[in-house]
């Protein structure tokens, strides 16, 4: 009997290609879409875009319709109200900055659907992420680097459970993104040339302080920019504007290129500082997941990556607490912008040992 998968089809060309590689590797494949958005009305809906509008249900049936394997979309809205908008809005509000993609992928698109598609017999979900699977030598499920190192989706991953890998595949893992284009091309699949989503799914236009606004209804406090010892130097509208190493949209003429340093939801204070205040070497990474390591433990020295887009830097884990859910780490070089509420994702020789949210 086949064994059968669940495709997390999304209307990329990505899982598109996943979904045809496993067919062609025998499994016994449904499409399944989605459904994430929170609006109602047509035209909304069909302006998002991502994997948040109506044309990425059309998209995936016309793939699914061509592989000649069932589509189905799912509802998906109350989860993703909860982990991710809920989770998005409350902590830009505490003066940190989430990652909701790292809380989509946890809590929708692994636990969520995992879950109901095990329910319904299947024996795999799979998506179109980069990012390969693999078992340690003691016997872990983690998560290895993808063969395509500009498009390593990895970091985003690091939330997965073991029980959640063990039931995973990345069918486009071994590949580059071209060579995943050029197999649609030659499949005929109709999102070959399909171009990837950049923004936050939910947030097109990028104005993450009005789409709270707009989703709690409320006027946020403004406050004051003030330097590292407390002087004034105007006033800002609102902690959740402001992220870590931010530069634009300061609107603060102080003659020199001035950054967000330092967010303090307490006293709704902003704390401008130069470029180079914002080096560091150290931090502390809490609610910790293992995946390839059991543990860290002090001495350990691993390369660590703070946000999405960082190459990633050599470091050493300072100390553990005894519960091994907070981690303290020191890079051999200085970083900059480690910022509070993102992911620091540790790797050895390709493999995530696991992550945290930086504290």
């Amino acid at each position: 009997m086949k064994e059968k998968v669940v495709v997390a089809m999304s209307g990329g060309v990505d899982s598109s290609v996943a979904a045809y590689i496993l067919k062609e590797q025998g499994y016994d494949v449904t499409g399944v879409t989605m459904q994430i958005w929170q609006e109602e009305d047509r035209e909304t809906l069909e302006q998002e875009g991502g994997c948040c509008g109506l044309g990425a249900v059309e998209d995936a049936r016309r793939v699914a319709d061509q592989l000649e394997i069932p589509h189905y979309v799912m509802n998906f809205r109350q989860e993703f109200r909860e982990h991710v908008i809920d989770y998005f809005i409350r902590e830009y509000r505490s003066g940190r900055t989430p990652n909701p993609c790292i809380a989509c992928n946890r809590f929708v698109k692994w636990e969520a659907l995992l879950r109901r598609c095990m329910g319904i017999g299947a024996d795999y979900i799979a998506t179109g992420h980069y990012a390969r699977t693999g078992r340690t030598a003691q016997g872990r499920y983690a998560i290895q680097a993808s063969a395509a190192v500009r498009k390593d989706q990895t970091y985003a991953l690091y939330g997965l459970t073991q029980d959640q890998l063990r039931h995973t595949l990345f069918p486009i893992g071994g590949m580059d993104k071209e060579a995943v284009r050029r197999l649609a091309g030659q499949a005929g699949i109709p999102v070959a040339r399909k171009p990837d989503s950049q923004e936050i799914c939910f947030i097109p236009d990028h104005d993450h302080g009005a789409f709270i606004r707009r989703e709690t209804g409320a006027t946020e406090q403004p406050g004051n920019f003030v330097t590292a010892d407390g002087v004034v130097l105007g006033q800002h509208k609102g902690i959740s504007h402001y992220t870590i190493g931010q530069r634009k949209g300061l609107r603060l003429a102080l003659g020199r290129p001035v950054f967000v340093t330092q967010i303090r939801p307490d006293t709704r204070e902003v704390v401008i500082g130069s470029n180079d205040d914002l080096m560091t070497t150290q931090f502390v990474a809490g609610n910790m997941n293992y995946m390839a390591a059991e543990h860290l433990e002090p001495g350990r020295r691993m390369m660590a990556k703070i946000r999405y887009s960082h190459a990633g830097e050599d470091c050493e884990v300072t100390s553990v607490s005894a519960d091994g859910s907070r981690v303290a780490v020191r890079f051999a070089h200085p970083v900059r912008a480690i910022t509070p509420g993102q992911a620091a994702v540790f790797y050895d020789d390709g493999w995530v040992l696991g992550g945290g949210i930086i504290l």
